[in-house]
């Protein structure tokens, strides 16, 4: 029995991790997005950056999506 609660607190370990990830992603995300937004100039690096960001942040997202992490901050 001392196995599975192992795993679970593990499991819940982990998933605090992926949401603070998201969480930390999702800031870097929005602030690109306003930086870009405030430009005048379009510039590839800049374009290149944002979708970088937006990938990693929809890459996570889909990664609680798979491990069923569950909270109000991911519906959003």
């Amino acid at each position: 029995m001392g196995l599975f609660r192992k795993k679970h607190q593990l499991k819940n370990q982990y998933d605090d991790k992926l949401i603070a990830l998201i969480n930390k992603q999702k800031k870097l995300y929005q602030a690109d997005k306003q930086l870009e937004e405030l430009m005048i100039k379009d510039h590839p690096e800049w374009e290149a950056q944002l979708k970088l960001q937006k990938a990693k942040y929809f890459y996570l997202f889909k990664e609680a999506r798979i491990r069923h992490v569950r909270g109000n901050h991911l519906s959003k």
